[in-house]
């Protein structure tokens, strides 16, 4: 195959990979570079004209010089993938949040009979997640609008032809063509116990009919559990989190939306679902705390009484006698 071949081939287009990079100004700079040595360059100006009738000149050329190098680096330094004006206004934000929220309102005035504490103590700040509930058919209530989310599997090009990356790229363009409101694709790895699978398949081994189907069983239960004790083996999930347009009415339409989406995908040869309230719950869990094998049974609704369980009464213990 030659060039003429390979740039002939449908579906295949150039892309650069900083799209989402500041358009460059002057001097390769940014407008945000520029406008932040634009105002250090005035508060330079203006510090001159205030101080060189009180401080000699070499005074001040020395202390522009450091203050200059600093707000250089500081408008063209990068760190974690941020500009490091940037990433230092995260760091002084981070610094002076609340390190303690919750959910109870912690703004209310003490009571008059309650003694305060002599020393000064930190209540906690409110803690103000965008979700409001999650009903039973999956929809989020997010203030006024409404939210579901479709789980996909997904699609490994490389190993289709040609003709069919095209038709695959045309499915999901024709797709996001279609959409109307702010949709999110998330693409996750998540951990996978491959511990608690060799343990079931290996009680499984014992009941199977033939011994050298137990044996194959036993065979990749080891199997199984050695991967998971040299490895930390993770899967990929897909979530599309699709929400309602602004005045759009109807109880249902985010979840409407959800199966909308899962009919347009369909096309792309992937299996994907609606989630219901404890999918959703379960994901929006699994985001917060990625690490943490999900509880057996779930959470309690909101409204759920919680009690401890009743403890056993047990009869008075009788003293054997020797006989």
């Amino acid at each position: 195959m030659n060039r003429h071949d390979r740039d002939a081939e449908p579906g295949r287009t150039r892309m650069p990979a900083d799209v989402d990079a500041p358009d460059k100004v002057l001097y390769g700079l940014t407008f945000r570079q520029l406008a932040i040595l634009a105002i250090a360059a005035l508060a330079f100006y203006g510090a001159w004209r205030a101080l060189h009738d009180l401080l000699p000149a070499p005074v001040l050329l020395g202390a522009a010089v450091v203050i200059g190098g600093l707000v250089f680096g500081i408008a063209v330094g990068r760190r974690d993938g941020l500009s490091l004006d940037v990433w230092l206004l995260a760091a002084v934000r981070h610094s002076r949040a609340p390190r303690a929220l919750s959910t109870t309102d912690t703004t209310s005035k003490t009571p008059d009979w309650v003694q305060a504490p002599k020393n000064t103590v930190m209540l906690p700040a409110p803690l103000k997640l965008p979700a409001d509930t999650i009903d039973d058919s999956g929809e989020i209530r997010l203030g006024g609008a409404r939210a579901a989310m479709v789980a996909a599997t997904n699609v490994n090009l490389a190993l289709r032809t040609p003709d069919e990356q095209a038709a695959l790229v045309d499915t999901f363009g024709r797709w996001l063509n279609s959409l109307s409101t702010p949709t999110q694709i998330v693409v996750s790895a998540q951990p996978v116990d491959l511990r608690s699978h060799a343990r079931k398949l290996a009680q499984a081994a014992d009941d199977l009919p033939h011994p050298a189907l137990a044996d194959a069983a036993a065979d990749h239960a080891r199997f199984l559990d050695d991967l998971a004790q040299r490895r930390d083996p993770l899967r990929r999930q897909v979530l599309i989190v699709t929400r309602t347009g602004v005045g759009e009415r109807g109880e249902h339409a985010a979840r409407r939306r959800a199966d909308d989406t899962v009919r347009a995908l369909s096309g792309l040869g992937v299996a994907t679902r609606a989630l219901d309230g404890a999918a959703v719950t379960a994901a929006i869990a699994a985001a917060a705390d990625p690490y943490r094998p999900p509880r057996p049974g779930g959470l309690a609704a909101p409204d759920t009484v919680i009690s401890s369980p009743r403890p056993v009464e047990r009869g008075p213990r009788r003293k054997k006698r020797r006989t």
